[in-house]
């Protein structure tokens, strides 16, 4: 019998590969979890491996080819891949390119990845999941004092630009003592920082009409506000993404005001033009999203909003892009991601009218982001002088670095406490922020 059939016969290696946003990365998680649980071993390497799973994003043409490569290279390097994600519910295209894939499957499929990993590679017979013990929170690929709560699958939004409906389906919202549960593991297992996502979080319940679920003997209703209410008494940071600006988003606001959830909002605006929108066939877009942003910011003035947006959509002219401008610097957003819109596959953006050539797209892109540069570096130098709570992430031997309340893990900017080096991950510590550019800050502790 060959090495790599004994360990099979034990229960077997798997390696894992994940890919995309952070929907997903709870996914592998999940499968992960699941894995350890019936016995396998995760290891960090192809050569350790006995089977590969690829975690795949399919959301634009170039996350696709990402994918692509990364199973081209998991065959190349172990032979032995199943693939699952996004990208899955491309099963042909995928079997096109790497016909010695061993299974497909398409996004939060935990039990048919899991079924494809026991078929090429059996379980052990006399595993006892009570002896090779996972820990309580699961299997987690985020640092031990952060993690993500995915509260729902899918979307009922059809924006022209998009294609996850077709690939993760419509909104299915998760229990809510279900996800009570998971973050009260979470923060028992250490986590100080809950960041909540979904494809539309403010419509968390929408499907099931808010139904009214039990966490700890007590009534809950399956609805955002309930949700932080209920969150918001862990004594943790809880942080939200992906919300659209629909007029009961403004009911969360006092509770960022009392300082029961993070005074933060991820807002996925995507333009500013109501031709554009329209165009995009974006929910909430009515032209009081301005009116809100300032009302929010009355209530709560320490709110930071961050945002994407699309650049060069088709039909999108010069008026509507100085429309853009003009917006942002009404909106004054903290944080700001943008890209310009490329064809995807199945997008019925691609039907539309008046692309715009690539050229235009650069240089619309790069006067959006020394606008937006602007902006966040003014908003960053107010914050000289202010006392702010900062969460360290790591340390090295020139210091700490950490995050404050208005910044998300990997996406939005960082603080920096130079020769802070007897501080450990996961701590909670008090600065005065002294220097800032437009993207981090750096302070010195109290």
């Amino acid at each position: 019998m060959t090495e790599k059939t004994q360990d099979a016969a034990l229960g077997g290696k798997v390696g894992f590969i994940s890919l995309g946003c952070p929907k997903a990365l709870v996914d592998s998680e999940r499968i992960l979890t699941q894995l350890r649980l019936d016995g396998y071993e995760v290891v960090p390497s192809y050569n350790d491996a006995d089977i590969v799973v690829v975690n795949t994003c399919g959301f634009i043409d170039a996350a696709k080819q990402e994918s692509l490569d990364v199973i081209g290279e998991a065959i190349s390097e172990n032979g032995k891949v199943i693939v699952t994600g996004c990208m899955g519910a491309e099963a042909d295209k995928i079997r096109e390119t790497h016909p010695g894939v061993l299974a497909v499957s398409g996004p939060h499929a935990y039990e048919e990845v899991v079924g494809s990993v026991h078929q090429y590679l059996p379980p052990k017979k006399d595993h006892d999941p009570f002896v090779d013990l996972v820990p309580p929170q699961g299997i987690k690929l985020t640092p031990r004092h952060y993690a993500y709560l995915k509260i729902s699958e899918g979307c009922n939004h059809r924006c022209t630009f998009c294609i996850i409906p077709s690939m993760r389906g419509d909104l299915v919202s998760r229990p809510i003592g279900d996800v009570m549960d998971e973050a009260k593991r979470l923060v028992d297992a250490g986590v100080k920082e809950l960041l909540v996502i979904s494809q539309d979080t403010s419509a968390y319940g929408v499907d099931i009409k808010y139904r009214t679920g039990f966490w700890q003997g007590r009534p809950v209703k399956t609805k955002m506000q309930s949700l932080c209410e209920a969150l918001g008494e862990m004594g943790v940071w809880v942080r939200l993404h992906y919300v659209y600006p629909y007029p009961h988003v403004d009911g969360i606001i006092p509770l960022m005001a009392e300082g029961r959830i993070l005074p933060y909002l991820d807002i996925p605006f995507q333009h500013a033009s109501p031709k554009v929108l329209k165009a995009m066939k974006r929910p909430a877009h009515d032209s009081k999203t301005l009116d809100r942003i300032r009302k929010w910011r009355e209530i709560c003035p320490e709110l930071t909003i961050r945002s994407t947006f699309i650049v060069g959509f088709p039909g999108e002219t010069e008026e509507d892009f100085q429309y853009l401008l003009d917006w942002l610097d009404e909106a004054q957003l903290d944080r700001v991601g943008a890209f310009t819109y490329s064809a995807v596959e199945g997008a019925k953006a691609n039907e539309l009218e008046g692309a715009v050539p690539e050229d235009v797209k650069e240089e619309r892109l790069a006067r959006f982001m020394t606008k937006q540069a602007e902006i966040s570096a003014a908003r960053l130098q107010a914050k000289i002088g202010k006392t702010i709570d900062v969460l360290i992430d790591e340390v090295d031997e020139e210091g700490a670095i950490g995050r404050s309340k208005a910044d998300a893990p990997e996406i939005d900017g960082m603080v920096y406490l130079n020769e802070e080096t007897d501080l450990v991950p996961g701590q909670i510590v008090q600065a005065v922020v002294e220097h800032a550019d437009e993207h981090d800050l750096w302070a010195r502790l109290v």
